[in-house]
Parts: C-alpha cells; structure tokens; sequence
C-alpha cells in the first residue's frame, strides 16, 4: 500500500509551513474561522501560500462562509483548494465550486453508519470529502482533538476521494492508516504544543509515522 498523502491543517506560521515541507507533507491547511486559534487573515495566509507555491498545496478552511469573505481571502491569497466545516448544503457547494472555480473538499462530522452515508449527497458537488470527529454541540467544528470509531469504515465503499481527521497525532496514525487505508491524514491538534501552536519537532515526528 503507497503511503497516504498529508494535510497538516491550522499552520499559521512561516517556520511550521517550512517543518510540513520538509516532512513531504502534501497539503497546508490555513484556517479562515475567526473563533478558531489557529485562524489567519487573509494578508498572513497570503504570505504562507506564496511561501509554500511549487512545493506543497494550500487549502483554505471554512466554515460558513459568505461569498464576499471567499472572494476576500482569494483576493489576497492564492489557494488551491476550499474547504467547509460548516452546515454547507450540496447545492451550496456546487454553487461556490462554479462561482470560484477551484476544488471543493467538504468536511463531515462521523459519529455512526449513517453519518457515511451522507457522504453520497455531495458526489456532485464536492471534489472531496474529510471524514472528521464529531465534536460537542458549542465547541469547534474541528481540531478537538477527538477521533471517530475508525471500524465504521470497515467494508465501506466511498463515492468520492476521501481523507481521514480527527484524533490523529504521531502516535497512532500508524494504527490509523491500517485500520482504514485512508488515502489522506489530516492532523491539526496533534502536532501542537498548544491550542493554535504548531510545533515543528511534532509536524517532523507525524510526517514520518506516515511516511513509515
């Protein structure tokens, strides 16, 4: 089995972007979601995505947002992709797919069997899906820290490209990736010092759990 691809979500800083470049990470996650510690504006992300041009891809977080917020940040940052954590609809997605003409990933919260199928109703528009925790009612949608029940995934047939989130730090994305052969990891909180504090020695660690 190829070793999955690699979205380290929530960098906020050049030197955290430079340890993912290094650990061959595939993706940079920049997160847009005010309440969110590790939040950027679009100026700092527009540095960070200059930063990273040619040698990793740089994925716009979301939750909600309204066109004018996407259109602001893509005016300042130039992205490779968006994606939602939000209550984003199908018909919402495939509107701001047209509207933006980049990639769309969609993440979904997994807490039970049915939660995977809902994964079908965004065959047509979304180019991606993020399986994720999910979190308390009130809290983030995302980077909690919190992981889902991977034998959900046992026998299950996905309908779009999909990637693994939730829980996953150095120390058990090995078992992860056994457990569902997920073509994609996707770490926020487990590779922080800190709530929104990413530490390098941590991306370096979780780069090469996956790499090995």
């Amino acid at each position: 089995m190829n070793a999955p691809q690699i979205k380290i979500c929530g960098l906020s800083t050049a030197e955290t972007l430079e340890a993912a470049i290094a650990g061959r990470a595939d993706y940079a996650g920049l997160n847009f979601y005010p309440p969110s510690p590790r939040f950027v504006t679009p100026g700092q992300a527009g540095e960070l995505a200059r930063q990273a041009a040619g040698r990793l891809q740089c994925v716009g977080v979301f939750v909600d947002p309204s066109n004018a917020q996407l259109a602001e940040v893509l005016a300042a940052a130039p992205l490779d992709a968006l994606q939602f954590h939000g209550d984003e609809t199908p018909e919402r997605l495939a509107q701001v797919r047209q509207q933006f003409g980049l990639p769309v990933w969609k993440a979904l919260p997994i807490a039970s069997r049915a939660d995977l199928d809902r994964v079908v109703r965004y065959v047509e528009a979304a180019d991606f899906v993020l399986l994720d925790a999910k979190t308390p009612k009130g809290t983030l949608p995302g980077g909690m820290g919190l992981s889902f029940d991977w034998s959900l995934l046992a026998g299950w047939q996905a309908s779009l490209p999909w990637g693994l989130a939730g829980g996953l730090n150095p120390d058990n994305v090995a078992a992860a990736i056994a457990a569902t052969a997920a073509p994609l990891i996707d770490c926020s909180s487990g590779v922080e010092s800190a709530p929104g504090i990413k530490d390098s020695a941590l991306i370096a660690r979780f780069c090469q759990a996956v790499r090995g």
